[in-house]
């Protein structure tokens, strides 16, 4: 499975899911610009899409609520790292109040992997970044004795956040 973003004006994008209703889009909205998901087992139909590969996944993707996405710059020596321990998480998130998808996505074209969530709205996700598991998810993990921790990371994670339905604009 794959997962294909591609940016722009809700307007533009919301012409480019009309033209392609055959595929499974959804459109979300963010400051500043809208992003449109195409989730496929073949190719993209944008002309240059940001490229992943679904490495892990919980529940549809619905075009409802608030999605998270982390974004989180690896390096190449540390992508078995990374993978490997998303792979292997506790998965505390999925009985989280609120919570409705997730994907681990491995970047095809950039450095940066996304841990995209999906919540019922952004309460949900601010009392998740609260709850004891999300402390034991993001805990400091012990290394054996002797062996030095290596830095998996090219740069500093960032978040961006986006509703399924647009920002009102404020009327003049």
């Amino acid at each position: 499975m794959y997962i294909y973003l591609t940016s722009g004006t809700g307007d533009f994008l919301e012409q480019v899911r009309k033209k392609h209703q055959n595929q499974k889009m959804i459109l979300i909205h963010g400051e500043g610009n809208s992003v449109l998901i195409h989730e496929t087992e073949g190719k993209s139909v944008f002309a240059t899409p940001r490229k992943f590969e679904v490495l892990d996944s919980v529940n549809d993707l619905e075009e409802r609520g608030y999605f998270v996405f982390n974004n989180i710059p690896v390096t190449d020596e540390g992508r078995p790292v990374f993978e490997h321990r998303f792979l292997n998480r506790a998965r505390a998130i999925e009985d989280e109040p609120g919570f409705l998808a997730f994907r681990l996505l491995r970047p095809l074209n950039s450095e940066t992997y996304i841990v995209l969530t999906q919540w019922n709205g952004p309460h949900s996700f601010e009392a998740w970044k609260s709850s004891k598991a999300f402390k034991s998810a993001h805990a400091e993990r012990e290394e054996p004795t002797g062996v030095r921790q290596q830095n998996i990371f090219s740069a500093a994670s960032y978040i961006t956040t986006y509703s399924a339905t647009p920002k009102e604009e404020d009327e003049e």
